[in-house]
């Protein structure tokens, strides 16, 4: 059948949250739980994931702020990288966005991340000039 690109439902979360934890885009400080249940609960967010034969391939978090898009967590299953379920994710994470009217997309990547930042140069992403400033609110 081939891998399928779709909206994640609450039934997606666990595994949703284990790829993320197991392709290593989570940090103590951050609840990938919570994260998919905000992006699951708001109509400006979405989580899209990538299906094979019924498992989970891929999955990325994706949002709206009014201005510009933002892309998060984007993760293959690490035995399944680099045979195009990124792309195809980031693809469609694009066509959500344009669909809200986003005009731009946006993502961070942390600067020693070179297989990261190397995947997005492949796709035409390129360096941003700046600074990303920051504060918890909780």
């Amino acid at each position: 059948m081939g891998v399928v690109v779709s909206s994640a439902t609450a039934a997606d979360r666990e595994a949703v949250v284990e790829l993320w934890q197991q392709t290593g885009l989570t940090r103590p400080w951050n609840d990938p739980g919570k994260d998919f249940d905000l992006a699951a609960a708001n109509v400006t967010s979405t989580i899209l994931i990538a299906v094979d034969d019924d498992d989970l391939v891929g999955a990325v978090m994706v949002g709206f702020d009014g201005h510009r898009g933002w892309v998060y967590y984007l993760a293959c299953a690490p035995d399944r990288q680099g045979g195009g379920i990124g792309r195809a994710l980031m693809g469609a994470a694009e066509d959500w966005l344009k669909t809200v009217g986003s005009p731009k997309v946006q993502l961070m990547v942390r600067g020693d991340n070179e297989a990261a930042r190397g995947f997005y140069d492949a796709l035409g992403y390129e360096l941003q000039d700046v600074v990303t400033i920051g504060r918890r609110l909780g």
